[in-house]
């Protein structure tokens, strides 16, 4: 048995916030992520009275938080705007904390292959002050993964010299979006991965005769990756599940459904399919 614990991202529900607990709690999972960037689980809505609401509520369903996600639009490429969303991201971290949780979840932009250009030094010095600031109070900014190779994310965050900046590995994406191995990747990351997504899916940038009709149709339209449920897309989830395990990762899976008609089933497809796995 593996000791993973399973959660889910509460606006895969896409219902609001209490209803989204419950149904957290009803599809069997244990843990919780939800966005902190804007709306009423912003920093500056979350006063202590509402925290105080919000983990009452989240105790009463068995749940914790996992992690918060404190995505800044993806980019922090931008060195006249990076104080403001360095500023911003700082206090999603202290909500994180006060929510029992250490890790917040981002993207940072796509890391460039070349080290000694501009955009590469931009990235590095925003997430050095990410870093620093981490580090002083216990917690990870987790970069999730997708953007780029495993590989050059692992180099990018060598340069650091901190886990402060940290890996949301999100499998899928690798399988989607770039082509990667998850399963390599997640021994390349090793020592930065301190949360996980659940997600599976295909590129559609191969071979168009080995797609199927839905993937063909979408491949023909110029979209280039296609999320599926857990197990029908590219992930190779044994030999996943067993390269965290070999790595002494026991956090969380945490179930992302972006797509799909019915996501209340989708989800509680996904937790009994990592439950059969884990098992």
């Amino acid at each position: 048995m593996y000791p993973f614990s399973i959660g889910v991202i509460l606006d895969s529900f896409r219902c609001p916030i209490p209803e989204a607990i419950k149904k957290a709690h009803e599809v069997g999972a244990t843990g919780l992520q939800v966005y902190a960037t804007a709306g009423e689980m912003a920093p500056e809505a979350m006063t202590p009275e509402k925290q105080a609401e919000f983990l009452k509520l989240c105790k009463e369903n068995n749940l914790v938080i996992s992690a918060l996600c404190g995505d800044m639009g993806h980019s922090f490429t931008d060195p006249a705007k990076n104080p403001q969303l360095i500023e911003r991201s700082k206090r999603i971290v202290d909500l994180a904390i006060a929510l029992g949780t250490n890790i917040v979840t981002t993207h940072v932009g796509t890391i460039p292959e070349d080290p000694n250009c501009e955009t590469y030094k931009i990235l590095q010095a925003a997430c050095k002050e990410l870093a620093d600031y981490a580090d002083s109070v216990g917690a990870h900014f987790a970069i999730e993964t997708g953007t780029e190779p495993a590989t050059r994310l692992r180099d990018f965050l060598d340069t650091l010299g901190s886990t402060g900046v940290a890996v949301n590995l999100d499998p899928a994406n690798l399988t989607m979006c770039v082509e990667d191995d998850a399963v390599e990747a997640v021994y390349t990351l090793q020592k930065y991965i301190v949360h996980t997504h659940a997600k599976d899916g295909i590129s559609l940038k191969g071979d168009k005769a080995q797609l199927n009709s839905e993937a063909a149709i979408r491949a023909a339209a110029g979209e280039s990756w296609l999320e599926l449920p857990l197990g029908e897309g590219g992930v190779d989830w044994p030999r996943y599940l067993k390269a965290l395990d070999d790595i002494g990762y026991k956090g969380f899976l945490t179930i992302e459904r972006e797509v799909g008609a019915n996501p209340e089933a989708d989800i509680r497809m996904a937790v009994d399919f990592l439950n059969d796995h884990i098992r």
